[in-house]
C-alpha cells in the first residue's frame, strides 16, 4: 500500500485546529475529505504537529495511504482540487520512503510568531500577527530568550491540558527579531509542550514593553509554575514553518 507524504500550508483561522473533532471544522477532516473525494476511499491523514485552533503553518508535513498508485504531481493537484476554496493548499506531494511518518520520524520542529508592533490596527493581516501597541525592545526580548535554551523542565509555559508524559524539553533555537513594524519570533526544538510557544512568545512580550527582565523571564522558568508564564499569545500569530527528517 503506498504512502504519500505532503507538504501543505493552511490558514487555520477558519479551523478548530489540525486534529478531527466531531462537529467542528478541522485540516484533518478537510483533508481526508479531498483524499477521499479524488481516489475514491477514505483514508487517514497523520500530521507532524498537531496546530492548536487559529494557528497557521506554511511547512506542515502529512502522510497517508491508499490502495491504489498514483503519480505524486497528480496526488498535489488532484488534492488541491477537491480542497478549493478552503485555506489549505498541497505544495508538494512525494512517496513515501520506508517507514516514514510525518509524527514520529520528525526530528525538530521549527515556528515563528510574528507580532504587529504599532498603534493602528491589522487591515490586510486580521487572525495573521498578534497587534501589540506598545513599542516593544526586540534586542531586550532576543537576549532574554537566550534564558530558554537548552533542556529545561518547561512547566511555567505548558498548558494545563498539555498530554505530555514529561514537561522536560531542549529547546535548541531562539530568536527575536524586528522586520520594519513586525517583531518576528522564532523557535526550533525537537518537540514542543502544548501552547509552549505561545507561553514562551507572551512572556517574552512582557519583557518587551518593560514590565519584566530577562531575570525574571529566568526566575519564571525556573519556579516549574505555570502560575508565573506571563499573558499567553493568541494563536493568530503562530505559524509552524518547517518540519525536520
Amino acid at each position: 500500500m503506498p504512502r504519500y507524504r505532503l507538504l501543505i500550508e493552511y490558514d487555520g483561522s477558519p479551523y478548530n485546529g489540525f486534529q478531527a473533532q466531531a462537529g467542528q471544522p478541522s485540516v484533518q477532516t478537510s483533508l481526508e475529505r479531498a483524499v477521499e473525494a479524488f481516489c475514491g476511499e477514505p483514508a487517514r491523514v497523520h500530521c507532524a504537529g498537531r496546530t492548536d485552533s487559529g494557528v497557521h503553518a506554511t511547512g506542515q508535513v502529512v502522510h497517508f495511504e491508499v490502495d491504489k498508485v498514483w503519480k505524486p504531481d497528480t496526488v498535489r493537484d488532484a488534492v488541491n482540487a477537491h480542497l478549493m476554496p478552503e485555506p489549505i493548499a498541497v505544495i508538494e506531494a512525494s512517496v513515501a520512503v520506508g517507514d516514514f511518518h510525518a509524527r514520529f520520524s520528525a526530528i525538530g520542529r521549527r515556528y515563528i510568531y510574528r507580532i504587529l508592533n504599532r498603534r493602528p490596527p491589522p487591515a490586510l493581516e486580521q487572525n495573521r500577527v498578534w497587534h501589540v501597541k506598545q513599542p516593544l525592545d526586540a534586542q531586550a526580548m532576543h537576549d532574554a530568550a537566550q534564558r530558554l535554551l537548552g533542556l529545561h523542565d518547561f512547566t511555567t509555559f505548558r498548558d494545563a491540558r498539555c498530554q505530555a508524559n514529561s514537561p522536560m524539553k531542549t529547546l535548541d533555537f531562539a530568536q527575536v527579531r524586528r522586520e520594519g513594524e513586525q517583531i518576528v519570533l522564532e523557535f526550533a526544538a525537537r518537540s514542543f509542550l502544548h501552547r509552549q510557544v505561545r507561553s514562551m512568545t507572551g512572556s517574552l512580550a512582557e519583557v518587551g514593553v518593560g514590565r519584566w527582565t530577562a531575570d525574571d523571564l529566568q526566575a519564571a522558568l525556573e519556579a516549574a509554575d505555570r502560575a508565573r508564564c506571563g499573558q499567553v499569545a493568541p494563536a493568530e500569530g503562530l505559524y509552524l514553518t518547517r518540519v525536520e527528517y
